[in-house]
């Protein structure tokens, strides 16, 4: 007996109807007052090839005009925006999530085995809600205490991703329409960027994603706080507990938080410095605690700086101390020598003010100067020295000392 082709639904492609799309923040704009253009069956999903309810809009002033690439179905399945297929979450590519997260999804790409998976993902999807995503992301629980996806994550929207492209004709010189151009007129980027060679395929499935290899060289690249070699240590530092030398976070935020980690021996406070130490009764609940919560813990609006703490003996070495007053006398040394005087000096003095009224005063300037009285060197008499002592005589003034005879021609 034949069937009709309406009645038997059974392992058949069906089309998808949806009345709003599945968009992130920044691809959704900035635009409160958003128009948008719904076309029932208006294109054909990327991944899985079905037709589906296609969303065309603009998201705001000086975008371009944006639409869904893939249908609600395939979206919540990787839990991903319908337009630019990023997690909604946490903003990023799928191959990120999926290697913070350690997750394996092997969906099927091609042919009838896709086709029978998205079959029963659909059937899964119409039990639940709405709200949650399918698939393998459904199933952790605990995704948002991942440290990776906490550092990486974009917290904020990037409206710069809803630019227009770049003109063509411009890059050629042959653009005509100068402002009027939708396009932009801008110098485009090094063509050999790995960043300007991207795949929707390749961001959805998670597999050679430029985006993706970016993100997890610059998480390599992060600082980390590796243990001290001694394994006595079970302390860890916390600052930036507060501001203005006032406690934001209290003793009793502390422990309430770290008591997870491992029993708490204690916890010391510097309210004047606004740090404490927190000290574990094992070195295995310090470790964690410090690998949890480096650069990543936030209490009471406060990102508190998380370091290992160091042993007092460590601190005493660091810092030099002066020991010369507390050394015993070595015996059968000289006596050290008197300080000579000088201009009446006496030696040091307690105060500067001493050490200046003690010096000598500088010798006073004479009265008046005394200009000798030098003949005119045609007289051809011989200079004598001064009687007097009050008159001061220079060899250099007598103008025959060196044998000139000054007016006398022979």
């Amino acid at each position: 007996m034949s069937m009709s082709k309406d009645s038997y639904t059974y392992n058949r492609k069906t089309f998808e109807d949806a009345e709003f799309p599945i968009l992130c923040e920044t691809c959704l704009g900035n635009n409160p007052y958003i128009r948008m253009q719904k076309d029932t069956y208006g294109g054909e999903c990327k991944i899985c090839e079905r037709p589906f309810t296609t969303f065309r809009w603009m998201p705001g002033k000086g975008a371009r005009y944006k639409k869904t690439e893939v249908c609600q179905t395939c979206s919540k399945l990787k839990n991903v925006c319908q337009t630019c297929l990023l997690d909604l979450e946490y903003g990023l590519p799928v191959q990120v999530r999926d290697h913070a997260l350690s997750i394996k999804d092997d969906m099927p790409k091609h042919g009838a085995n896709r086709d029978f998976y998205i079959q029963n993902a659909d059937r899964a999807l119409a039990q639940t809600d709405g709200t949650v995503p399918g698939g393998e992301v459904g199933k952790i629980a605990d995704a948002s205490t991942n440290p990776l996806l906490r550092k990486l994550a974009r917290n904020q929207p990037y409206y710069n991703r809803n630019l227009p492209h770049i003109c063509s004709f411009f890059v050629k010189g042959e653009c005509t329409r100068g402002e009027e151009c939708p396009y932009r007129h801008e110098k485009p980027t090094d063509p050999d960027d790995p960043l300007s060679q991207q795949n929707m395929r390749d961001r959805f499935y998670g597999t050679n994603d430029p985006v993706a290899e970016k993100l997890l060289n610059r998480a390599k690249a992060m600082p980390k706080l590796s243990p001290p070699e001694d394994a006595a240590i079970t302390t860890l530092y916390l600052g930036n507990l507060g501001l203005n030398n006032q406690l934001i976070v209290q003793e009793s935020d502390l422990r309430d938080y770290f008591y997870q980690f491992g029993e708490i021996r204690q916890i010391h406070m510097l309210p004047q410095k606004c740090c404490a130490f927190i000290e574990f009764t094992t070195r295995a609940g310090a470790e964690v605690a410090a690998e949890r919560t480096f650069e990543q813990l936030v209490l009471k609006g406060q990102k508190l700086k998380v370091r290992w703490g160091q042993p007092p003996r460590a601190r005493n070495q660091a810092k030099p101390a002066d020991s010369a007053a507390n050394l015993a006398p070595v015996p059968n040394l000289p006596n050290p020598c008197p300080v000579p005087s000088f201009f009446g000096y006496d030696g040091p003095s307690t105060s500067k003010r001493a050490r200046v009224e003690n010096l000598p005063l500088p010798p006073e300037p004479p009265s008046k100067l005394v200009v000798p009285n030098v003949p005119y060197p045609g007289a051809g008499r011989q200079m004598e020295p001064p009687a007097s002592s009050s008159r001061i005589y220079y060899p250099s003034q007598d103008p025959q000392r060196l044998g000139a005879k000054g007016d006398v021609v022979d």
